[in-house]
């Protein structure tokens, strides 16, 4: 990071009272706004991501804004496609921001990052992403914590609640098969050390959960002979 973009970051920033009402407040926006999701994308998934955000943020060997990190973690789901088939704006999280006092040159690096942060917009606009990334290296410590949780025993959690709802067709084994399709492949996508050593472990642990799934199901297989 530049030493113009810190100081135009500091000019931007709030001071600490102003940060803490505005972050209490996103809190209990982001709250009532996921409580419409499942249990894949609920308001503990937020809460998981901001902590692991912060952690990783703080081993990062450049310094980052610390307030932009905190608010993109916690609406990084706000306008989800996957559970929007339609919106009334494109920029959800800034109109929240902007409702909600902060800074507009703050409100629009949030949306910014948090349009970003998913799998599928890096897989489909990786250019997009990367000169995201270039700009807002906080999006690195986001998007990381989001994938983290993706994974580990929390993570396979999440895969089979998510897939009973959007999917129930597949059963099971269709969530499992999800581990191959997306999971797995997560470690190699993180930005940042101290996140791919903790993806590492936590892919481990799915790795093992799928050995089990597959010892276990063997039993099934063989009374179908």
């Amino acid at each position: 990071m530049t030493a113009t973009s810190i100081a135009t970051r500091e000019a931007d920033s709030l001071s600490t009272a102003e940060f803490s009402a505005l972050r209490t407040a996103t809190q209990d926006f982001v709250r009532q706004y996921m409580s419409r999701y499942d249990a894949s994308h609920d308001y503990a998934h937020i809460q998981r991501v901001h902590a692991l955000a912060l952690r990783l943020a703080a081993s990062h060997p450049s310094p980052l804004d610390l307030q932009l990190v905190s608010l993109s973690a916690l609406l990084h789901d706000v306008g989800d496609h996957k559970y929007t088939s339609a919106t009334t704006t494109t920029t959800p999280v800034q109109d929240f921001l902007l409702a909600a006092s902060c800074p507009p040159a703050l409100a629009r690096a949030v949306q910014t990052i948090t349009a970003s942060v998913s799998y599928s917009k890096e897989s489909q606009n990786p250019d997009s992403v990367a000169e995201v990334l270039a700009r807002y290296p906080e999006l690195a410590v986001v998007q990381d914590a989001d994938r983290i949780d993706a994974l580990g025993a929390v993570g396979v959690a999440r895969c089979f609640v998510f897939g009973g709802v959007k999917s129930p067709e597949r059963g099971l084994e269709g969530s499992v098969e999800h581990f191959g399709e997306k999971l797995l492949k997560l470690e190699a996508l993180m930005k940042t050390a101290a996140g791919r050593e903790i993806a590492r472990e936590r892919t481990r642990r799915i790795e093992v959960f799928w050995t089990w799934w597959k010892e276990e199901n063997t039993l099934a297989e063989d009374e179908a002979l």
